[in-house]
Parts: C-alpha cells; sequence; structure tokens
C-alpha cells in the first residue's frame, strides 16, 4: 500500500539483502519522515478533536466541583483530546495562575490525565496502520466537502489518525531489515537495564514533548520485534517521568499554587515509577501471562502494561488526593505576595495558545481583572466632588493619593488593552472555530471600552476637581445628591458587570442594557432639575454650574460604555448556549 512512497527496504525484501546492503541515507530519511508523519497526526488529531469540543472544555471547567472522580473523569477526557498528559498540566499550570481552579481540585485532574494517555497507546497497539490511507481518504473528504463545521472538525481528528498510522506503517517498514542487525538488537537488550530504559524514555518523552508519541514509537519498536516487553516496561516508566520536564518549565514564574500543581505532577509520576521498577521482572511475567490467554503480541502487551501502571498509579494515590494536596502546602507554603504598583499580567499563558478554548478562558480572566481595575477607579473618583476631608487616599494603595491611584490604574488598563488584545490577536491567527473567531473579535472591543472608560476618568473627570475646588461653592444639596445617587448606579452597574464576567450569561447582560437605558433617562431628569434650579438663579447651582454638567455628562459617557460592553456580552453568551446545544 506504501509502495508509492519508495520506502527503504520493504518486509519482503529484507531477507535477501545482506547487512553491507543496507541504505543507512535511505533508512534514516524514511525513519525521520516516518517520525514525522506521526507525530504530524497527532498534532492534527487533537487539533481537530479540540475544534470539535469548542467551547465544551470550558464548559465542563466551570461544572467541575471539588469530586475527585469528576476530576478524574475531566482529566482523562481532556488528555485524549490534547494527546499529551504534559499539555494537560501545562493547562492546570495556566487554570491555577488564572485562578479557574484551585490547587487542591487540580490533583484528581492530573491522575485522570496519566489515565487519559493510555487510550492512544491501545489505538496505536491495534495493527490499523493497513487502514491508515482509508482514514486519510475520509479525513480528507469530510475536512474538503462537509458543510458543517462539526463534521469539517471531525474529518480533521480522522485525517491525523490516519496520518498518524501512515507514519508508523513508514517507520515500521524502514525499520525491518534492522530486526537481523547485531549492534541495534545488543543496543535493544542493553535497555533491559531498568536504569538505561528508564532513563532513554524519560530524555526522549522530555525531547518530544509528549508521552503519547514516545510510546507510539516504543510499540513501533515492538511490532517489529526489536525491543522485549521487559525492555518496554522501564522505557514506558521513563516516559511518564518525562513529562513532568515541561510542566515545569510551565511552572517557572508562576504563582506558588501554579508551582504546587508541577510538584504534584512529579510526585506522582516519580511516585509511581518507584512503586514498579523494583518489580520489572514480575510485572513482565503477569502482562506476558495475561496476554497470551487472549493471543496478544508484544506491541499489545506494551500497550497494556502501560495502561496497568497508569491505572494502579491512579488507584494507589486518588484516596489520598486531599491528604497529598495537604502535604504539598505545608512543603510550600503561601507566602504574603503584595501585588506591585508596576503594571503586569496576572493570567494569561503562552503555553495554552496551542489550545483555543482554554486561552481565551485565561483572556477573559484578564479582563475580568481589568473590569474590576476599572470599577475602582469609577467608585474612587466622585469622592473629591463631594468630600470636604482633607487629602484622600487610595483605598487599596494608603501610600498614594487618590489621583495617584487613578493614574497608576490608568497605566495598567493601558498595559492591558495593549498585552491583552496581542494575546488575542495571537489566538486569533491559530485554527479557530468559527464561534471563537466571532468571541475573539468581541472580547478585543470589550477591552478597548473597558480602556475608553479609564480615558474618561483620568483624562476628563480628574481635570474637573481642580475645577470644583476653585470654586467659591459647594454643589447645592439637591445638585450633591443627585450626583452621588447617580455616581452609586454607575457603580452599581460596575459592579454587575464584573460579576457577569464569570460565566458570560447572557441574561445577566441584557438586564444590565435594560437599566443601563434606564439611567440615561435619569441622567437627563436631573439635568433638567439642575437647569430648573440655573433658571431660579439658585446661588450654589449657578457656581458650580459648568463643573455639574460636565461631571454628570461624563458619568453618561461611562454608562454609555457598560451599554457597549454588556450588549457585547450577551452576543458572547448566546453564542456560546448555542454552540453547546
Amino acid at each position: 500500500m506504501l509502495h508509492l512512497f519508495s520506502t527503504p527496504l520493504l518486509a519482503s525484501e529484507a531477507a535477501a539483502i545482506p547487512l553491507e546492503k543496507i541504505s543507512w541515507g535511505l533508512l534514516i530519511t524514511g525513519l525521520l519522515g516516518g517520525l514525522g508523519l506521526f507525530l504530524y497526526g497527532i498534532e492534527k488529531m487533537s487539533e481537530g478533536m479540540k475544534l470539535a469540543a469548542g467551547n465544551r472544555f470550558r464548559a465542563v471547567l466551570k461544572a467541575l466541583t471539588a469530586n475527585r472522580v469528576i476530576a478524574l473523569f475531566f482529566g482523562a477526557v481532556v488528555t485524549m483530546v490534547v494527546q499529551s498528559s504534559s499539555a494537560t498540566t501545562v493547562m492546570l499550570v495556566g487554570f491555577v495562575e488564572a485562578g479557574l481552579m484551585g490547587f487542591s481540585r487540580s490533583v484528581g485532574v492530573i491522575l485522570g490525565a496519566d489515565i487519559g494517555t493510555t487510550v492512544t497507546a491501545q489505538l496505536i497497539a491495534f495493527k490499523l496502520t493497513n487502514y491508515a490511507l482509508l482514514l486519510v481518504a475520509v479525513g480528507a473528504g469530510l475536512r474538503m466537502f462537509a458543510r458543517n463545521d462539526n463534521l469539517r472538525n471531525a474529518g480533521e481528528a480522522v485525517l491525523g489518525f490516519g496520518m498518524l498510522f501512515l507514519g508508523m506503517k513508514l517507520m515500521s517498514e524502514t525499520m525491518h531489515p534492522l530486526r537481523s542487525y547485531p549492534q541495534l538488537i545488543d543496543f535493544m537488550r542493553g535497555l533491559e537495564n531498568p536504569l538505561a530504559g528508564l532513563l532513554a524514555g524519560t530524555l526522549l518523552t522530555a525531547l518530544l514533548q509528549s508521552s503519547s508519541a514516545f510510546i507510539g514509537i516504543v510499540i513501533v519498536l515492538a511490532q517489529q520485534g526489536l525491543i522485549s516487553l521487559q525492555a518496554g516496561i522501564p522505557m514506558i516508566l521513563g516516559a511518564n517521568v518525562g513529562t513532568c520536564i515541561t510542566a515545569g518549565l510551565a511552572s517557572i514564574g508562576a504563582s506558588r499554587d501554579a508551582k504546587r500543581v508541577a510538584i504534584a505532577h512529579v510526585f506522582f509520576k516519580v511516585g509511581g515509577v518507584l512503586l514498579f521498577i523494583f518489580w520489572i521482572p514480575t510485572f513482565s511475567e503477569l502482562i506476558t501471562s495475561f496476554g497470551a490467554k487472549f493471543g496478544f503480541g508484544n506491541a499489545r502487551n506494551i500497550a497494556n502494561a502501560h495502561t496497568v501502571f497508569n491505572f494502579g498509579l491512579t488507584f494507589a494515590f486518588l484516596p489520598f488526593t486531599h491528604l497529598i494536596a495537604d502535604w504539598i502546602m505545608k512543603i510550600f507554603p503561601d507566602q504574603e505576595e503584595e501585588k506591585g504598583l508596576v503594571p503586569a499580567i496576572w493570567h494569561l499563558d503562552e503555553g495554552v495558545l496551542s489550545n483555543p478554548s482554554i486561552a481565551i478562558e485565561l483572556a477573559r480572566s484578564e479582563i475580568s481583572r481589568m473590569a474590576k481595575i476599572v470599577g475602582r477607579m469609577v467608585e474612587s473618583v466622585l469622592l473629591p466632588f463631594v468630600n470636604e476631608a482633607g487629602e484622600l487616599r487610595d483605598k487599596v494603595y494608603p501610600q498614594l493619593s487618590l489621583v495617584e491611584g487613578i493614574s497608576m490604574r490608568e497605566e495598567k488598563l493601558d498595559y492591558l488593552e495593549e498585552k491583552v488584545g496581542e494575546y488575542l490577536i495571537r489566538i486569533g491567527r491559530r485554527q479557530l472555530s468559527k464561534g471563537q473567531m466571532e468571541e475573539v473579535y468581541q472580547l478585543m472591543s470589550i477591552i478597548k471600552d473597558m480602556e475608553s472608560i479609564g480615558d474618561v476618568i483620568h483624562r476628563n473627570v480628574v481635570p474637573q476637581i481642580d475645577k470644583k475646588e476653585a470654586l467659591s461653592s459647594d454643589f447645592s444639596r439637591e445638585g450633591k445628591d443627585e450626583i452621588t445617587y447617580y455616581h452609586g448606579k454607575i457603580c452599581d452597574q460596575m459592579d454587575e458587570l464584573k460579576r457577569v464576567f464569570e460565566n458570560m450569561d447572557y441574561r445577566k447582560a441584557k438586564r444590565i442594557m435594560q437599566v443601563s437605558k434606564e439611567h440615561i433617562k435619569l441622567e437627563a431628569q436631573f439635568r433638567k432639575a439642575h437647569i430648573e434650579r440655573v433658571r431660579n438663579r439658585r446661588e450654589e447651582s449657578l457656581i458650580t454650574h459648568e463643573v455639574h454638567m460636565e461631571l454628570m455628562d461624563l458619568m453618561k459617557q461611562i454608562n454609555g460604555y457598560v451599554i457597549n460592553i454588556a450588549k457585547t456580552v450577551k452576543h458572547i453568551g448566546r453564542n456560546e448556549e448555542f454552540s453547546m446545544m
């Protein structure tokens, strides 16, 4: 079936060709080409499955509770989709860093990720390589001709699956002549030493960044008889340790909770290896005897050993996840960390850009933080107009004056608009579903509106403070009450907006739009009352007229931006709800 690819040596030709006739250039080319197809197939399968899953990742994440069984199931499902427990753990680091999940809940997900990796290994162990081109044809057909987005995404997953097996077949046929090569046979026998196999599995998995990919290669070696089960088991154990390196790198510079995720991952993997490594010969005999009853070959036995190891790991540690989480908390306790006054990103993680659904969720978290910053600016800016006490201090950072606090937050908003915008653009360059692309555009609109609220406060409202202080009179009692009441309503809307971002609740967003439109009428009513006082030559109203009108108009502008944001959130929420149907 693969003759068209001009593989270096096919099985039928190998016996007739002496060892010295092996073309090493063609052999290495075949191996690298097969490996490239194999890895690219895993990537395409993962992308297709993630696109087909769409925003269901986020829905499951939000539904996740502290129940360890649900967390276990979630970890297994996500790892089956992304095809790597390393990738799942990197996502967990991002979740915890973003505040989407607490550390204790992540422990069960880590164990679930271990189970998820076994599914790919079992599928690879099925000898489906003869159907590789059929899978490619079916996947390509769906990708090109299906009208439904979900079918096209499923087609991409099937296409990737076919390419994976195509790469396996190419590697398998390329390696066939090596079955009788003495030096390679001696090297492979050396891997039966547990430490050598463990080291090889760890290093190669860290290099490939995927335990599924490495275990697939081990299964290919086993199918050609180049590796025994007793040599394959240490390599599988090493692959499980190698997955820890990626998560460890992802946790560098992250929060302490995110570092705890990486520590938990290392604890489970290394602990599991220590449980199994001292009885590898016995473990090998058990797997072999079980496989003999069903006629399993060496490749299937290696996949079964991988499955038994990870299920054993789960059953050994799952009952103690809370105790393990508490223990890790004790050895890596919280520290008093004060978030600085300098603008910084809290939630965005470059490591999860390969999973757009999760990356969008992290962008939402950073935008929710922007909403809190804007809310504090809106809340504090009226105090200088209605408070006659001395110099006012910032509520959160008392070392700053109130105006300095507003300026500091304006800098943060400018910084966040730039960084979140860049992050959303990078997400937009990925392969996205139609709904995800629309959401990226809508989130970019939201951050612009939030930054505009900050500009209104910093550039327009703050300068009115000096104008007000220069006046010889305060607002009239009625005027001050109206300004304070209207400002309170705007603050209430900002609080509601912050809560809306937790779930992108389009019904609550619709309610904000309705209330904000009522506030437009309220502002007109208060404006009319003030003009009436001016017409009646009320002294305080005459003196403060310009500042009064400007202040009310600026709060009306803020209310307008709130309506725009709520309207955008409504569209996002409705699109997300429909996509789940």
